[in-house]
């Protein structure tokens, strides 16, 4: 908000400190001030020239020196246009603006910009955000779901932002687990799949997490049944090796069966209005890996133990040269030379960078691999990949119900499509109390927004750090920090504008502005702000934490200022505040990949 007319006052004290010989910070950056009147902006810029001088051997107190130079500056500085009054105040340059210009500004952008308010302008760098990667021969469950919101959000928001950004994917299909899947339905389910994307991917599942029980060692295991699970086991190698080879029955399967699961995440992210730009697969970056670790065992990093039974590795630290463990060994081919997740990472990064000419790659994986990424990150620099350090894991943690955790193997997770069928019909209960009069199909419209709602911001109203226990009550709260509340609050102020008809054109405010109304355009104007603040730290967070409050600010406005029933000088004014309350909540609902509905 101001950024032209504050970009010129910038510019103003750099000439300013310029004439008086002065250093002049790189940056001069301006930040809101808490309302006390009226509105202002403060740069703590002289507190950086005031230090600058001290380093170049001038003994002074700083913050005395800062407000010093602030008078001196000001005596020769006009108040730049857009402003009301400047003031060196403290050591800070503030500049004011009376509240009803203030008030006309904000809203006047929001209405004007409408679904581009708060669109940063478009910055150099390409990102490539990889996210929505549920390994093959799974099915998406409820964990999954937060990595899909977490990192589709988070893509809306840098591109929002103005960053060229890429959405990827890179689902794990092969790999032990897989064979052990294609193995089981091989001997014991073959032909028995049901019709229907979500039925079969789900089916396949089960099919997985047989394969795991029939293969995993049981507690007092007899010799009879440990005999038959060694068999299993060799038969499993027998399919690895058939695939590695090429086996044509074997890769027929295999494909059919990916596509399987393929086609029910595509259903998925359909539900959720999530395209992938780009898919990569574990099984493409297979042969670039070993490819990878030939050069790196040629450079000297990694260490070949093959012709000893051993693997091929690398001694992180050692070869960093740190002398206490921080990254420890890591390895990139077994001794059967086949290749694991941290090698194919290896190459996945050299194709992200060289094929799709990224100058960003952040990868959204659970917190269980922030080690993996570390040695994947420190082998990228040792191979002296020159994007290394522009690789970025944005971690989350788990998704639990008050129950306990959940295991795919074991086949005890809590499938997402299951998750959102009961916030379907949860909602319609709710709707059809708080709302009889809503038709069946704008019922059902509803409840597939708020329930979808109420699961991606609990998804992302956390630190992505944190783990999560998804608790219904709190999803679906329409009086708390949740989807349907803020939902609630665009859909009152559509009610309000519905009710009033057109809106209204510029309408400066000719009252004295109450108190709600102060914290609300105050709330408005910071949105942008907030939104490169969620690109720079990567943080989807600071969205869902903003639109909370926003809904909050809203609530109290119309519950204690008088909208349709204000006398005429005052209505027109907050006619377009709730019409700029409700674009900026749609706005933000949005990059937290929640639609905004105009009824509940």
């Amino acid at each position: 908000m101001f950024e032209e007319q504050l970009e010129n006052a910038a510019e103003g004290l750099r000439a300013l400190l310029t004439a008086q010989g002065l250093p002049v910070p790189e940056r001069i950056e301006w930040n809101p001030i808490p309302f006390k009147g009226q509105w202002g902006f403060g740069t703590a810029a002289l507190f950086q020239v005031a230090a600058a001088e001290s380093r170049s051997g001038r003994q002074f107190n700083v913050p005395a020196r800062a407000d010093e130079i602030g008078k001196s500056l000001l005596a020769n500085m006009p108040t730049p246009p857009g402003f009301s009054a400047a003031a060196a105040e403290h050591g800070y340059l503030n500049l004011y603006v009376d509240p009803p210009t203030y008030a006309l500004s904000v809203l006047h952008q929001i209405l004007e910009q409408a679904d581009d308010f708060g669109r940063g302008r478009p910055k150099e760098g390409r990102v490539m955000v990889e996210f929505a990667q549920p390994n093959t021969h799974h099915s998406f469950h409820i964990g999954h779901a937060r990595n899909t919101l977490l990192g589709e959000s988070l893509s809306r928001i840098m591109s929002f932002s103005g960053y060229d950004t890429i959405r990827a994917s890179y689902p794990g299909d092969v790999g032990l687990g897989v064979m052990q899947c294609l193995w089981a339905y091989q001997r014991f389910f073959a032909g028995e799949e049901p019709d229907g994307v979500r039925a079969r991917g789900e089916w396949l599942a089960s099919v997985y997490a047989e394969a795991h029980r029939l293969l995993t060692p049981k507690d007092e295991e007899t010799d009879d049944e440990r005999a038959t699970r060694e068999a299993y086991e060799a038969e499993v190698r027998e399919i690895y090796h058939k695939w590695d080879t090429g086996d044509p029955e074997i890769r027929a399967l295999w494909r059919e069966t990916r596509q399987w699961s393929l086609d029910e995440l595509g259903l998925i992210l359909g539900v959720l209005g999530v395209t992938i730009d780009h898919f990569f697969f574990e099984s493409e970056a297979d042969e670039p890996a070993k490819a990878i670790v030939e050069e790196l065992i040629e450079d000297g990093i990694a260490l070949d133990e093959r012709a000893s039974g051993g693997p091929v590795l690398v001694h992180i630290d050692e070869q960093l040269g740190l002398k206490k463990e921080k990254y420890r060994t890591a390895i990139l081919l077994r001794s059967d030379g086949t290749t694991l997740y941290l090698t194919k990472d290896l190459a996945l990064a050299k194709i992200k960078f060289e094929k799709f000419h990224v100058d960003t790659s952040i990868y959204v994986v659970d917190v269980r691999q922030s080690l993996h990424f570390q040695q994947a990150f420190k082998i990228l620099e040792l191979m002296g990949f020159p994007q290394a350090s522009k690789c970025q894991h944005l971690p989350y943690g788990f998704v639990t119900l008050p129950e306990g955790a959940m295991s795919s193997r074991k086949g005890n997770v809590v499938l997402f499509m299951d998750v959102l069928d009961e916030a379907h019909n949860r909602v319609k209960q709710i709707i059809a109390e708080k709302n009889p009069e809503l038709g069946p199909e704008e019922r059902q419209d509803v409840a597939h927004k708020v329930g979808l709602g109420a699961l991606a911001y609990t998804m992302l109203a956390v630190d992505n750090v944190r783990d999560i226990v998804f608790e219904w009550d709190r999803a679906l709260d329409f009086d708390g920090q949740a989807a349907p509340y803020i939902q609630y609050a665009h859909v009152r102020a559509n009610s309000i504008l519905r009710r009033a008809g057109d809106i209204p054109d510029e309408a400066p405010p000719e009252h004295e502005l109450e108190v709600q109304e102060i914290a609300l355009l105050d709330r408005l104007a910071r949105f942008p702000g907030e939104v490169a603040r969620a690109a720079d730290e990567t943080k989807p967070l600071i969205v869902a934490n903003y639109v909370y409050e926003l809904a909050r600010e809203f609530t109290d406005f119309y519950q204690n200022c008088r909208v349709l029933q204000a006398e005429p000088k005052e209505r027109a004014f907050r006619l377009r505040l709730t019409a700029a309350a409700r674009q900026t909540l749609a706005n933000a609902l949005k990059l937290l990949v929640i639609e905004a509905p105009e009824v509940m």
